[in-house]
């Protein structure tokens, strides 16, 4: 399987870069690398927003849209919704996401 590398950047300014599988969402590849800032409560069914993040403006353009379900859900995240706001659940990790920049928000909480 290939893999991919993700940049996550933490509220604190520190930078955590992983490898992510091909085919496997942006959250279970975050989680299982340790990331402690994705929460994921939910384990990715959509019903807590604990994986926030904001995808850079760069990269925004090559994900899918988000649904009117991801779109509700991120109306109820701990940290603000921005332009760039996405649940990381639903970033399903591509080759064309090769280089994926996104910022963790200060709290899921």
């Amino acid at each position: 399987m290939s893999t991919i590398t993700v940049h996550l950047q933490a509220a604190s300014g520190a930078v955590h870069t992983l490898q992510g599988r091909v085919g496997k969402s942006l959250m279970k590849e975050a989680v299982g690398a340790g990331v402690e800032a994705i929460a994921a409560d939910c384990g990715g069914s959509m019903s807590c927003g604990t994986c926030h993040v904001m995808v850079d403006l760069v990269w925004r353009e090559r994900l899918p849209p988000p649904g009117n379900e991801e779109l509700a859900m991120l109306d109820m995240t701990a940290a603000p919704r921005e332009a760039g706001s996405r649940l990381s659940c639903q970033i399903v990790l591509t080759p064309g996401l090769d280089g994926l920049r996104v910022r963790l928000p200060a709290t899921q909480y």
